[in-house]
């Protein structure tokens, strides 16, 4: 076993103790006979615990698209349904932050995609957009250009203008230039997902603009 592997397998067992806290968390937070003297921070200890668990699971499945060991599993989803889903999931740790989370999605859109990685990637896109959103954050999808659009926006300050237009770093490393600590591993992630969606002539990719419906950052991710 290398070394790679020895730090997979330390990362799996990371994030299944993440799990088991995030789990007791919830039912912690949950339960009305729980006195939690300031339940908005006991939120900000799962919105990190999150992040930090999205983080783990975005390396797993780095190392597994690495090693030739990431299955792709591909089917066709109801896009209102799917959101519905993903909102649930990150709508308590919004509400303590004092966000308005929400969705605008055609009742009969659908689209083919595996639904594991890009909850993964929204679920990223989302905890990005909490750290800077002064009020809401606004999930959509669309068909464009023959493709399934999904984007995620917020009312912030916006993307920097070096960050902004298709992503170019499906091959690159996750380095900020401006910060070489900051390794954008979101973005390089949500870029190699994508990429794993394609057809015969298109591709997948990940593209970032500001001011689309919101006046802040808007991540964009393009499914054939």
């Amino acid at each position: 076993m290398d070394f790679s592997d020895i730090l997979a397998s330390s990362i799996h067992d990371i994030k299944n103790s993440l799990s088991l806290i995030l789990n007791n968390l919830d039912e912690l937070i949950g339960d009305p006979k729980n006195r939690i003297r300031d339940p908005r921070q006991a939120r900000l200890l799962q919105h990190e615990a999150q992040r930090a668990n999205s983080n783990l699971i975005q390396l797993l499945t780095l190392y597994k698209l690495g090693n030739a060991q990431l299955v792709v599993r591909i089917s066709e989803y109801n896009l209102e349904d799917f959101l519905d889903e993903v909102i649930a999931a990150n709508q308590a740790v919004c509400q303590a932050l004092g966000l308005e989370l929400t969705h605008n999605c055609g009742p009969d859109l659908s689209g083919y995609f595996d639904s594991e990685l890009i909850r993964s990637v929204l679920d990223n896109a989302i905890g990005n957009a909490r750290r800077y959103a002064k009020s809401r954050i606004l999930l959509s999808a669309d068909r464009e250009d023959d493709c399934l659009v999904i984007r995620v926006e917020d009312d912030g300050a916006g993307f920097p203008a070096r960050l902004i237009g298709e992503s170019q770093s499906i091959m690159q490393p996750p380095i900020d230039p401006d910060n070489p600590a900051r390794t954008q591993l979101g973005h390089y992630f949500a870029a190699q997902i994508a990429a794993l969606h394609e057809t015969r002539d298109r591709q997948g990719r990940i593209q970032l603009k500001n001011a689309h419906r919101l006046p802040g950052g808007c991540f964009e991710l393009w499914l054939p």
